[in-house]
């Protein structure tokens, strides 16, 4: 789905940008130019990068974490 019209970024574009290491909306401006024009799209690119760094932060206090086993 396209969340920068103006620029013709989508989500996957950014998803993908987050995963490679992009964790800031200024990284993600740099990086597409997303926000620039309208900024219609800038709620939206918000909570993508939200909804990831929650994500991340899950799965690390997660990781650290012990196994248990539920035999």
């Amino acid at each position: 789905m396209y969340v920068c019209v103006c620029k013709a970024v989508t989500d996957n574009q950014i998803k993908r940008a987050i995963d490679n290491g992009i964790c800031t909306r200024r990284q993600l401006f740099q990086c597409f130019g997303v926000g620039s024009d309208c900024g219609k799209c800038n709620r939206h690119v918000k909570e993508l990068l939200d909804d990831h760094l929650q994500e991340q932060s899950i799965m690390q206090a997660a990781s650290n974490q012990p196994v248990l086993n539920a035999c």
